[in-house]
């Protein structure tokens, strides 16, 4: 992986940060917070402009960007630190709607990944997650920023694709399919690794019809994190319209995953939504876990999922891969697939173990295609991965296969 030179160059250094926020308190209050968390703070700035200097004349590590500032704002400053001097950025934003939809937004346009801020007091919020947020920032720091660049959707491929109406709106993962840079080997590696569906974009990519004729029905389970969105966003988008059913895990905060289900809705050909406790998912339909709770495939029946809303806080993220697919694994009773893409940690290695003793297909996103090679590499080293793909053939693999 290519990765960030200046920070791969320091090995296990401390990450070097600037700090971006209109507001000194919140400027003092976050450079305090990641200081006592071993994080070394190199500049502030007070808006977009006065970032986009200050990143040039420290090329630190990471960014963290408030959104709404006088000037220019978090959006415009990603998007002219990724061009003039590319650095990946967290962006902090607002738990609410408004706040969700100006992150996707910045992750369109090149931040690596975003922490939700606290609501109510903001004092106690931030210091409260000050742990939280200092793992987002080593997380951030180890992104491969090649790759988080060459995968943001440009603003031209968002939303586009066929939809579930079948009115064309372009391709957002088409026109990334065999993009420069996205590699493959040419013969499977020890541990699975596939070029299939690398190169040009194939028919199902392309238009979202299916040509693959599925003798049962298909459920597929595909969890991520830190880079997931758009590596999601890009999957969806390209996933064929049969008989599938889909149940999507991203480590999300619950005011975005709606937001995040709506996204998916416009590039996809299935009909995507929250999860809702007792909801039941058909052909054509997906669900993306809400936020705050855990989603367990409940039940399966004639082709159609149950899932419920769990609140258990025992693991260490929630919304957990690993919860998903165990359900799915003991629920599901037709072709069953699971899939890891990129993200930092271990869930969705246990799960992808319990998808594999049940006799389904296991999926995993390649190192070099990957923001971050953490939760794949996990699930490779179980030794129930049968199948590694670049994310522009995840789609194809889905439903190439026989689970």
């Amino acid at each position: 992986m290519s990765g960030t030179p200046e920070r791969r160059g320091r090995g296990s250094d401390a990450p070097r940060v600037v700090v971006v926020d209109d507001s000194p308190f919140m400027r003092r209050l976050i450079s305090d917070v990641l200081s006592d968390a071993g994080i070394s703070i190199v500049g502030t700035a007070g808006d977009g402009a006065e970032a986009i200097d200050v990143v040039a004349e420290q090329s630190p590590d990471v960014v963290t960007m408030d959104v709404e500032m006088p000037g220019m704002n978090g959006l415009e400053a990603v998007e002219r630190i990724m061009d003039e001097t590319p650095t990946p950025v967290l962006m902090l934003s607002a738990h609410t709607d408004a706040g969700a939809e100006v992150t996707f937004d910045a992750l369109e346009r090149g931040a690596v990944d975003f922490f939700a801020k606290p609501g109510g007091e903001v004092t106690t919020g931030v210091s409260r997650e000050g742990e939280r947020l200092a793992q987002a920032v080593h997380s951030v720091a180890d992104a491969d920023l090649d790759v988080a660049m060459r995968e943001s959707p440009t603003p031209d491929a968002v939303g586009t694709g066929t939809d579930r109406r079948g009115v064309s709106t372009g391709n957002a993962a088409g026109s990334a399919n065999g993009s420069a840079g996205e590699s493959s080997s040419d013969s499977p590696t020890e541990t699975g690794e596939s070029t299939a569906g690398v190169g040009e974009p194939t028919d199902a990519s392309a238009d979202g019809e299916a040509d693959a004729d599925l003798d049962d029905p298909l459920t597929v389970i595909i969890g991520a994190s830190t880079g997931g969105p758009n590596a999601v966003e890009r999957v969806m988008a390209a996933l064929p319209a049969v008989d599938c059913r889909v149940v999507i895990v991203q480590h999300m905060p619950e005011a975005f995953t709606e937001r995040f289900a709506d996204r998916l809705d416009e590039v996809s050909a299935y009909d995507v939504r929250e999860a809702a406790d007792g909801a039941r998912i058909g052909a054509g339909e997906a669900v993306v876990a809400r936020g705050g709770s855990h989603t367990l495939v409940d039940s399966y029946r004639a082709g159609r999922l149950r899932v419920k809303l769990d609140e258990d806080d025992s693991r260490q993220v929630m919304p957990a891969v690993d919860v998903t697919m165990e359900s799915a694994a003991e629920a599901v009773d037709d072709p069953l697939v699971g899939v890891v893409l990129t993200g930092m940690g271990s869930d969705g290695a246990d799960g992808i173990r319990a998808v594999a003793e049940a006799g389904g297909r296991t999926l995993v996103q390649s190192e070099e295609s990957c923001v971050i090679y953490g939760m794949p590499k996990r699930a490779v080293a179980t030794g129930a991965v049968d199948e590694v793909h670049d994310l522009s053939g995840v789609a194809d693999a889905i439903v190439g296969g026989v689970a």
